[in-house]
């Protein structure tokens, strides 16, 4: 009995003399998907710099002017489709950016292959994520 009261002494006393967690601890997961997938062509700022901008036909967008080129307002169901890429604009011409949508269901078949998931609430998540952390970027 005294040996149990002992350890519940003790993890009463580390949960409250534990520090908290600050938010630099957390995973920033839009971050996360933008160093993984975007910051190659688009520079590590969302400036359009980064090292593979020159190797397609048009020039990369620079991701910290969306809000400002759309009269100040962030356009997130477009930044939403053009990284899901499952809406194709004809007029824009060939598409030189990955279509990540695909890209994360195929990701989501093969993580829960064993395990009934929703695939469209995954690629949601992660596209919200990344949409979200652009908005982050936007300059001010």
């Amino acid at each position: 009995m005294k040996s149990v009261t002992i350890a519940a002494a003790v993890s009463w006393a580390a949960l409250t003399c534990a520090p908290a967690i600050s938010l630099a601890d957390k995973v920033d997961l839009g971050k996360r998907e933008y160093d993984a997938n975007c910051a190659v062509c688009h520079g590590p700022k969302g400036k359009g710099d980064g090292p593979y901008a020159g190797m397609g036909e048009k020039r990369v967008s620079d991701l910290t002017v969306l809000a400002k080129n759309n009269g100040g307002v962030f356009p997130m169901a477009r930044v939403y489709d053009v990284i899901d890429g499952e809406q194709e604009v004809k007029a824009h011409g060939p598409r030189e950016m990955p279509i990540w949508g695909v890209d994360y269901k195929i990701k989501a078949a093969e993580y829960y292959i064993d395990v009934p998931y929703d695939a469209e609430s995954y690629v949601r998540a992660r596209i919200l994520a990344l949409a979200e952390y652009l908005y982050r970027l936007q300059q001010k």
